[in-house]
């Protein structure tokens, strides 16, 4: 039987306490976002894909065990590998996690790993695309595998009805501190000569600020985040039984979610439609770069709006879902979307008013669609479970998150256009549209053992 966790009530009942938590939470969100913003959607895709391109031969093949990749896939399928990495670790860390009570020193283990990872690729250049890819695999996984014990505290840090708001402030966070970066990297990239830099040499030092950036801030939540105190006798032994067990673990966890076929239901529609989400943050600068022809600051600059906008957005969407609640909201946003792809699709090259204009549409419903989907899993979790339901909720946000960009790389290796590709995820929207729609949240969250907030 999984270990339930206990909340003093005073603790529970003191909106001060509970409130520094919360901010302490929000940094995580401030720290590690830089990763997924200046890494994973600006500069590496681009970037590593340059470092192929220089190791390939004249077919403008890698060959990586042998296995002969496109240059320009290498970069899709290094992100599929790192989510399959992540898969074998995540439910192991979710066991570990519900058994012992002690998150905390598994999110800095996770969290310092990957940012390690992340600063040493400084010394990615020349046509070393083998160690730029282990480094991708390394911190991607490690940043799944830290988002499933940073989730798991927000049913433990937020009242029912807080969880929307406060899930929705988190990403405003990260989308602020992305931001912020990406201005700093702005101002690197763009005047590297005045200070004396390659091109090359000013990436590299973006690439690897955003992981010294990442560890330094993960010391706020660290110090004010605390571990629950388990409820079942003979605990000191669990972390040892937790380790020994956790594949066994995971059986059960998946036996006891079939208990609960409507979270699981809901899972399988945010395993679909967030695949898609996942796969076009990672993709977009590759696509805007190699297909419509955009350049570096071109496509900072975009992002950078996608940013600022992703904060207005998703507190916007937090505020949606308070009155219409956040199934119709997510619903909506997926339907944007889908006409977001589409329009991609269509978009001229050396344009980039247009780009701009669709960075602004994602920015809008980017944040508020993934908010609202980790609050609205909160409620569906049973309690003291939570390590290990969203150990299997971050399987479907990062760790199984592999199919779309193996699809996107696929496309591009079989038919040599990114526009193909862009446009073969609007499956995975309309697929997770229809599916979540036939969720009944209510009767799912009760089904769960929780309280119903007035607006779900």
């Amino acid at each position: 039987m999984t270990a339930e966790t206990t909340e003093p009530e005073e603790y529970a009942a003191d909106p001060v306490a509970r409130k520094r938590e919360q901010r302490g939470w929000y940094f995580y969100d401030f720290a590690c976002s830089v990763y997924s913003t200046s890494v994973v959607t600006v500069f590496l895709g681009p970037y590593l894909t340059s470092v192929a391109r220089a190791a390939a031969d004249a077919e403008g093949f890698v060959h990586p065990l042998g296995i002969p990749v496109r240059a320009g896939s290498l970069f899709a399928y290094a992100v599929s590998a790192s989510i399959v990495v992540a898969v074998l670790v995540m439910p192991l860390v979710g066991a570990v996690a519900d058994r012992t009570g002690r998150k905390k020193p598994l999110l800095a283990a996770s969290a310092y790993v990957g940012a390690t990872a992340t600063a040493c690729m400084f010394f990615l250049a020349g046509d070393r695309y083998l160690l730029g890819a282990f480094l991708l695999i390394v911190a991607n996984a490690s940043l799944s595998v830290s988002m499933v014990l940073y989730n798991a505290y927000l049913p433990q840090i937020s009242e029912p009805d807080e969880r929307d708001a406060v899930s929705s402030r988190g990403w405003a966070f990260g989308y602020t501190s992305g931001a912020l970066v990406l201005v700093l990297n702005l101002v690197l990239y763009s005047g590297h000569d005045s200070f004396g830099l390659t091109e090359g040499e000013a990436v590299r030092i973006c690439l690897a600020s955003a992981g010294v950036w990442w560890g330094a801030f993960t010391l706020v939540p660290l110090r004010r985040l605390r571990d629950r105190k388990l409820a079942r006798e003979g605990r000191d032994g669990a972390g040892e039984a937790a380790v020994g067990s956790g594949w066994r673990q995971l059986r059960e966890t998946l036996k006891d979610m079939r208990r609960h076929p409507l979270t699981l239901s809901f899972l399988l529609a945010y395993l679909i439609y967030n695949d898609g989400v996942q796969t076009v943050i990672s993709q977009a600068s590759l696509f805007g770069s190699e297909e419509l022809g955009l350049d570096q600051t071109t496509l900072i600059t975009a992002v950078l709006l996608v940013q600022v906008l992703a904060v207005a957005g998703a507190l916007g969407m937090g505020r949606l879902a308070r009155s219409y609640g956040a199934k119709r909201t997510i619903l909506g946003s997926l339907a944007v979307w889908t006409l977001i792809l589409a329009a991609a699709y269509f978009l001229p090259a050396d344009a980039p008013v247009f780009f701009y204009s669709l960075a602004a549409a994602i920015g809008l419903v980017l944040g508020g669609s993934q908010a609202l989907s980790r609050s609205l899993f909160s409620h569906l979790v049973p309690r003291g479970k939570e390590a290990e339901y969203f150990s299997a909720y971050e399987m479907s946000d990062r760790g199984l998150s592999w199919l779309g960009p193996l699809v996107f790389g696929l496309a591009y290796q079989l038919t040599g256009s990114y526009r193909d590709a862009i446009i073969s995820l609007v499956i995975f929207f309309v697929v997770g549209f229809t599916l979540l729609a036939r969720v009944p949240v209510r009767r799912a969250v009760e089904a769960a053992g929780n309280p119903i907030p007035d607006r779900i």
